[in-house]
């Protein structure tokens, strides 16, 4: 029976029947282990077919395949506006004398604002609500006028409404070793005056928050050649906030920092010292601090803040009954446990959606189980939704705000092949470009890089888990790692006991090297979900033992908090 259509429940079929199994059939072989058993035992039908779902299930090796690929159909790649040039940039009478002047007062020569491009002209501002003179600030992105920077007389500034941001003066990059990072124009515009003109800017200042970087995003390939990356943003919180993102994105093995003594920015220097002091800033920058080596010097800030506050608090989920009993920092990994269809991988979907809410954090997901991927993305939708989305509400404006937030925010790592090797590539790849904060292996025995003997098992898994904790603290990420139990036991009364850290294959290890471990448990008489902390590293970010107890809500998919009932307590009437 073939199925002839391209799509499936509204998802595009990039490879129908990719295993070449019998079509139409509900029973046949397995494309995972038939191949593996004795020649008699190949063609035994241990496998079911469901193809309007577009999955198998294997009776004899337990696993899920899928029947079809699809394609991502996704968000349509953005269009953006580009403004019109207007004039000849290049000549000089492209900004008039009195602009001229005031450059003359900032330190910038006439030919600097030639050779950039900057320019003059009317244009309406939001901030005063009328047309004003402006100066321009053009950005170029492969000879091409991009977008516009306007400021106006009393420091408003806007960018072109619906054009790409890209960096200032990004062009002039291009063939260089190494370039220069600093934060706004008029500090291009000093280093050129110094003779230092492979510098560029951000377009729109630093903030302290620095979750999206959609600059660096479109931006991204100018850096790959660069062997040395100078940042020179402002000493104030918000430039030392970027400073440290981008460290984090672009690498502290390429990345230099230069300072300004006391002074705030590039332009401001030049006006108190001079070129060739300005010259000898950017060329004396320090790289960042070798990693592995430490010093008191270098983490003296640090030791200060201790002495002065104590331990910063913990990251949390939004969950209160959760969030009194757990929380944690980033450059740490979780383990979360359970036995199978206990809500493991759902709860850590919650999770990864609490700090998305609460602190904008990106997720990267590596999850050879949840397939089709487009299930997966539903349940993502559903908790950012609160609820269960319709076909009514397809394309609409609440669809398209939790489309557009989903898309922005959770990556699907998709490889015909899981190794610890190429998710944990691909994830550092994620972090230079789109800024992840959290990593979720689901499960770690489906991403892995060898298969172990029995006797290696201990050795194997400290292997394993010493790369995931070096991926974390290298690249400031939180990584949950969903492991299920090998040794489930019954109590007494034929029930399930709950699974430890030590029933995971290598359970010590899994104990001592986890920052934390989380139990996941689900009581199917009460209908309730249980998250029990099994291991805090730090005592100030949760508590050894602690419970918290959630209702699952089907049509959001979301865990909300539960207060066990009082045994003790008498009934009321009408219960």
């Amino acid at each position: 029976m073939q199925i002839e259509t391209i799509e499936i429940n509204g998802f595009a079929i990039d490879t129908f029947n990719q295993h070449g199994l019998e079509e139409g059939s509900k029973q046949g072989t397995c494309p995972l282990c038939s191949h593996t058993r004795k020649p008699k035992n190949q063609k035994a039908k241990c496998a079911s077919y469901d193809w309007e779902r577009g999955l198998g299930t294997c009776h004899n090796c337990s696993k899920s395949f899928q029947l079809h690929t699809y394609k991502r159909k996704g968000k349509a790649e953005k269009v953006y506006v580009k403004p019109e040039v207007k004039s000849d940039p290049d000549k000089p009478e492209f900004v008039s004398d009195k602009v001229i002047e005031w450059f003359s007062t900032r330190g910038v020569s006439p030919q600097t604002l030639i050779d950039l491009k900057v320019s003059e002209g009317p244009e309406w501002m939001p901030q005063t609500g009328k047309t004003e003179n402006v100066i321009k600030f053009n950005y170029f992105m492969g000879g091409e006028l991009t977008n516009v920077k306007y400021r106006d007389g009393r420091k408003n500034f806007k960018l072109f409404k619906g054009a790409e941001k890209v960096f200032y003066n990004i062009d002039s990059i291009v063939g260089y070793e190494y370039c220069v990072i600093v934060e706004g124009e008029m500090d291009v515009l000093a280093l050129y005056e110094a003779g230092i003109t492979n510098a560029i800017s951000v377009p729109n200042g630093a903030t302290l928050n620095t979750n999206n970087l959609d600059y660096l995003d479109n931006c991204i390939d100018y850096f790959e050649d660069k062997e040395k990356i100078i940042l020179a943003v402002d000493s104030d919180e918000a430039g030392q906030a970027l400073q440290a993102e981008l460290i984090r994105r672009l690498g502290s093995e390429v990345c230099h920092i230069a300072t300004f003594e006391d002074c705030k920015d590039a332009n401001e220097y030049l006006l108190k010292y001079g070129k060739e002091k300005l010259t000898a800033r950017i060329t004396g920058a320090k790289p960042v601090p070798l990693e592995n080596v430490t010093t008191f010097r270098d983490i003296e800030d640090e030791v200060t803040d201790f002495v002065k506050n104590g331990f910063k608090p913990g990251f949390q989920i939004g969950l209160q009954n959760f969030d009194d009993i757990f929380s944690t920092y980033t450059g740490q990994f979780i383990t979360v446990t359970g036995i199978p269809s206990s809500g493991k991988s759902d709860f850590v979907d919650q999770m990864v959606v609490g700090y998305n809410a609460n602190y904008g954090w990106k997720t990267a997901f590596a999850s050879p189980e949840n397939v089709p991927t487009y299930l997966h993305a539903h349940k993502l939708m559903r908790k950012t939704w609160q609820g269960m989305p319709t076909k009514n509400d397809i394309g609409g404006d609440k669809w398209n705000q939790i489309a557009d937030h989903c898309n922005s925010n959770y990556f699907h790592i998709d490889m015909e092949r899981y190794t610890l090797e190429s998710v944990l590539k691909k994830a550092a790849e994620l972090v230079k470009r789109k800024g992840i904060k959290c990593l979720v292996i689901d499960p770690f025995n489906k991403v892995r890089d060898i298969d172990c003997k029995t006797e290696d098992v201990n050795r194997y898994t400290m292997e394993y888990l010493t790369k995931i904790e070096t991926f974390a603290k290298k690249f400031d990420v939180l990584v949950f790692i969903v492991a299920h139990p090998t040794k489930m036991y019954k109590d007494k009364d034929g029930k399930i006991e709950e699974p430890t850290m030590y029933n995971i294959k290598g359970g010590g290890e899994w104990y001592d090297a986890s920052y934390h471990g989380i139990l996941v448990h689900r009581n199917y008489e009460e209908k309730t979900v249980k998250a029990k902390v099994l291991k805090i590293k730090f005592q100030n970010l949760g508590e050894n033992g602690a419970e918290a107890i959630f209702k699952w809500e089907p049509k959001s998919g979301c865990f909300i908090p539960h207060e066990p009932l009082d045994v003790g307590a008498e009934k009321m009437p009408w219960e």
